[in-house]
C-alpha cells in the first residue's frame, strides 16, 4: 500500500514493494471496473444490446493503478494529512474519480476514431446520450473508491504492517 515515508534497504526491496503495491491497486481497480462492466452488460442485455469491454476495464485498472502510485509519490493531498482521515480519503477519491472520467472520455474518443467517425460527430453523439452515463459511472466509481482510499490512508497512519496483520493474520502483535 502507500509507503512514501517508509525506509527500505536495497533497490530490490523497493522494486518488489512497488510491484506489490501496484498489483494490489490493479487487482482492486480491475475488480471494480469489471463489476461495473458486467453490470452494464447485464443491463444492456435486457434491451438486446451486446456489451463486452472487459479488456478496457483491465487497461483502465493498469493505467489508474500507476496514476494512484504517482499520486502517492507526489503526496497528493499532503496538506490534508493532519486533518481527520475522511478529508484526505474523500479528496483522493474525488481526484481519482475525475481521472476515471477523463479515461472514459479518452476511451470514447478512441472508439469513435476506430469506427471511422470524426471527433465532432462523436462529440455530438456523446452529448445526445453520454453525459448521464458518464455521471452515473462516476458516481459508482466514487463510491467504490472510498473504501480503497480509506484503507490506504489507514495504512499511511497506522503502518502497512498493522493493516496487513489486521486483514490477513487477524491480530496485531506477536
Amino acid at each position: 500500500m502507500a509507503g512514501a515515508d517508509r525506509q527500505m534497504g536495497s533497490w530490490k526491496e523497493k522494486f518488489f514493494h512497488g510491484m506489490a503495491e501496484y498489483g494490489i491497486n490493479v487487482i482492486y481497480l480491475a475488480l471494480v471496473f469489471a463489476a461495473f462492466t458486467q453490470y452494464r452488460r447485464l443491463l444492456l442485455a435486457a434491451h438486446d444490446i451486446d456489451y463486452t469491454n472487459f479488456g478496457v476495464a483491465l487497461i483502465e485498472a493498469l493505467i489508474l493503478g500507476k496514476v494512484i502510485m504517482l499520486g502517492d509519490m507526489f503526496r497528493l493531498g499532503r496538506g490534508l494529512e493532519q486533518k481527520p482521515l475522511i478529508y484526505s480519503t474523500l479528496y483522493k477519491t474525488v481526484v481519482f474519480t475525475f481521472f476515471v472520467g477523463v479515461f472514459t472520455l479518452v476511451e470514447q474518443a478512441i472508439k469513435i476514431l476506430w469506427a471511422g467517425k470524426s471527433l465532432a460527430a462523436g462529440f455530438v453523439e456523446f452529448l445526445d446520450k453520454g453525459p448521464h452515463e458518464l455521471l452515473a459511472g462516476s458516481l459508482v466509481i466514487f463510491v467504490a473508491l472510498i473504501p480503497f482510499f480509506a484503507v490506504k490512508e489507514l495504512a499511511r497512519v497506522l503502518g502497512e504492517d498493522k493493516i496487513w496483520a489486521l486483514f490477513f493474520r487477524g491480530k496485531i502483535g506477536p
